[in-house]
C-alpha cells in the first residue's frame, strides 16, 4: 500500500477487510479510533459508563496536580502514543514536559511516561498485559490498571515490580508524577 493509498483511506471508506499497513504508514494516516499492533489495526470500540466516569474522575485528579505543578501535559483516550513497532492509545497519559514532542499534530512518538489502562468488558487479561508490558518495554515508568469489576488498581513498574491496591490503598503517582495521591475508593465511588 502507498502513501496515497493510505491518505485516502478515511472510517468511513474502510474496506470490510482491514489492511496491513506499515507503522510509518498508519502514523502518517488520518486513521482515528484504532491501535496498531504488528502491522494490524485494532478497532477501539465506545466504551461504557462506568469506564467513562473512572476515567474522567482520575482525568480530573491527575489534571489538576500535573497543571498546579507544571509536571508535563495530560493525554486522554483517542491520543496515540508511539510503544516501540506499536501504537497505542491509553485511556489517559501523562508526558513530561521536557518529554513533549515537537509536532504535537500527530501521536506521539514517544511513549508515555504514566499510562493509564481502565479495564473494559470487552477487554482480555492477555490483551491488558500484552499492553502492559509493551509500555514498559519501551520506556513507560508507570502503568495502572483499573479494574472497575474489582475495584482495585494494579501499578505495574516493571515486569517484576508489580503491587495490587485495593479500596483500603492510596494510589501515588510515585516520582513519576511527584505529589500526586488518591484513595482507590475514590475512583470507583
Amino acid at each position: 500500500m502507498d502513501a496515497q493509498e493510505v491518505h485516502q483511506i478515511t472510517p468511513d471508506n474502510l474496506p470490510p477487510e482491514l489492511p496491513k499497513m506499515t507503522l510509518e504508514e498508519f502514523l502518517e494516516s488520518d486513521l482515528e479510533g484504532y491501535e496498531y499492533i504488528k502491522g494490524e489495526l485494532i478497532l477501539m470500540p465506545p466504551t461504557s459508563v462506568e469506564h467513562g466516569k473512572i476515567s474522567a474522575k482520575l482525568t480530573m485528579y491527575l489534571g489538576i496536580h500535573v497543571r498546579e505543578n507544571q509536571l508535563g501535559c495530560i493525554s486522554v483516550s483517542g491520543t496515540g502514543f508511539q510503544v516501540g513497532e506499536r501504537v497505542l492509545v491509553p485511556d489517559i497519559a501523562i508526558i513530561s514536559t521536557d518529554r513533549l514532542p515537537d509536532d504535537q499534530s500527530k501521536a506521539s512518538p514517544v511513549p508515555p511516561d504514566l499510562a493509564v489502562e481502565v479495564v473494559s468488558p470487552s477487554d482480555t487479561l492477555r490483551r491488558v498485559e500484552e499492553k502492559v508490558f509493551a509500555y514498559l518495554e519501551a520506556g513507560t515508568q508507570l502503568v495502572w490498571v483499573l479494574s472497575p469489576t474489582f475495584k482495585t488498581v494494579t501499578v505495574y513498574r516493571s515486569e517484576t515490580d508489580i503491587t495490587l491496591l485495593t479500596r483500603n490503598d492510596t494510589l501515588s503517582g510515585e516520582k513519576v508524577v511527584e505529589g500526586f495521591s488518591c484513595q482507590v475508593a475514590e475512583l470507583f465511588e
